[in-house]
């Protein structure tokens, strides 16, 4: 379990070629015991944007304040503040702050190596004692 303020959280520079004016806190991840998922902040500065990438997993974004713009091979889609965005496995894209102020936005990812957690039930997979 863990409760925190977002603050608490250290922010990381996204170092990452092609990222500019771009930090990263990583909110849950599996340094704190989550199995499947990681939920990660990130604050872009006005004409800031993360890198152009791909990858095998999908992306589920939560913007909490600030204007930004999706980029992907299908050209730019704005979004603001309470909308939601997915994208697609494999799909090219970076955000970009075409706003004033700071860009910040929630993005869930699974973990690259899940991990499996082991019930120590040993009943948990069956019925014992007509139960």
């Amino acid at each position: 379990m863990k409760v925190v303020h977002y603050d608490q959280v250290e922010l990381e520079e996204v170092n990452v070629e092609g990222a500019k004016d771009a930090k990263i806190r990583w909110l849950i991840s599996q340094k704190d015991g989550a199995p499947n998922f990681a939920m990660r902040m990130f604050e872009v500065k006005p004409q800031g944007h993360t890198p152009y990438h791909q990858h095998d997993w999908e992306h589920e974004i939560y913007c909490l304040s600030g204007k930004g713009n999706l980029i992907t091979e299908r050209g730019e889609t704005p979004f603001a503040e309470n909308d939601i965005l997915y994208v697609d496995p494999g799909m090219m894209h970076s955000f970009k702050n075409v706003g004033h102020d700071t860009l910040k936005f929630l993005c869930l990812i699974p973990n690259e190596k899940p991990v499996v957690k082991k019930n120590l039930n040993p009943f948990s997979d069956e019925t014992a004692n007509n139960c």
